[in-house]
């Protein structure tokens, strides 16, 4: 049988590489930073098998630091900012395959604490010119991540290494908890290893049972997220 968590929670067996994809991709659109276009890109496909390809991918994405746009033409005739004329250089650009057809976005900078993925985002020139110099740190929750890499294109999973049949990113991330029979639960000794007990097991789970329960009740009586956030992070 299976637990169904209230919210999607980090597998700590897969944190680091769940980081190594962040990098990889772009955080907004779910877009690998890097394309086939590129000739490292293109080498590292064709020389290296799937199951090493993910290191070597993010040696090169995770040094870039904005999803690239596609690279527009530019045209001397007529006003720029028509309509009509957005939609041709558009349509040029794609023909002409000239640009990652990214969404510009600037990439955070992912640290691991514990069992928190934590987000760095430089300020954007904006916020410099306001007077914010300082990074903006941020705690991103499992659920947000996952959303995130649901995004990602069979293509760009390809490229990484992955197999986007058996092997998704956002599998990686439990939203259901597997149960072992009782009869399969490992047992632990008890009272100087005179006796040994297979409830140990049990009790973590109605704990997780129950503190999944208790989130769902909260956030269906409008609590206020911090109040949330501390049963979560039982």
């Amino acid at each position: 049988g299976h637990i169904e968590l209230a919210r999607p929670v980090f597998h700590a067996g897969f944190m680091i590489k769940v980081k190594k994809i962040l990098e990889c991709i772009c955080f907004s659109c779910g877009k690998l930073k890097v394309d086939m276009r590129d000739p490292q890109v293109a080498n590292v496909v064709r020389r290296i098998k799937p199951q090493h390809r993910l290191k070597a991918i993010w040696a090169l994405a995770a040094k870039k630091t904005v999803c690239e746009t596609d690279d527009l033409a530019e045209n001397d005739e007529g006003d720029a900012t028509a309509e009509d004329e957005y939609k041709r250089d558009q349509r040029k650009a794609i023909t002409v395959g000239g640009g990652h057809g990214g969404c510009g976005h600037l990439q955070p900078v992912w640290r691991k604490e514990a069992l928190k993925l934590i987000s760095v985002t430089k300020p954007s020139a904006e916020k410099r010119e306001d007077g914010i110099t300082e990074a903006e740190k941020r705690v991103v929750p499992p659920g947000e991540i996952l959303n995130v890499l649901k995004k990602i294109p069979a293509e760009d999973l390809n490229i990484m290494g992955l197999n986007a049949d058996y092997a998704r990113p956002d599998w990686m991330i439990l939203t259901v908890l597997p149960v072992p029979p009782a009869a399969v639960r490992p047992s632990i000794s008890v009272d100087g290893g005179a006796l040994r007990s297979e409830d140990d097991l049990t009790y973590k789970l109605i704990q997780i049972l129950k503190a999944s329960a208790t989130v769902r009740r909260l956030e269906a009586e409008g609590v206020p997220p911090s109040v949330i956030d501390e049963n979560f992070n039982f």
